[in-house]
């Protein structure tokens, strides 16, 4: 199960945050500035997968932004890797080229 979303530029600054299970206000900043600090410090040769605290996080990078997925420890990794790839490709279609040029690198870089 997804407990949280985050979009986040490589300042480490949150653009976007949603949660699906509750997280009081003063705990939402300390977990997202460990979670940020935790994906942005390992380098590009490392898994996606990192685990923490009682939970996974999945996380991929398109250009300045990183989008880091926290998930129970039963989900699976891979499913849901994919699905942020899909939802950024879905982004590009309904903004036409906001990030095709980030889509376009990524997949060059898996060919």
């Amino acid at each position: 199960m997804i407990k949280f979303v985050l979009m986040v530029n490589r300042q480490g600054q949150t653009r976007l945050s949603r949660y699906y299970q509750p997280v009081e206000l003063n705990r939402r900043a300390a977990l997202e500035a460990d979670v940020v600090r935790c994906c942005l410090s390992r380098h590009k040769d490392q898994c996606s997968f990192v685990e923490y605290k009682d939970f996974k996080l999945v996380y991929r990078q398109y250009a300045a932004l990183y989008i880091v997925v926290g998930v129970t420890d039963s989900e699976n990794e891979l499913s849901i890797y994919e699905l942020v790839h899909n939802f950024v490709e879905v982004l590009d279609k309904y903004f036409s080229r906001v990030v095709s040029s980030l889509s376009d690198r990524c997949h060059r870089r898996w060919i």
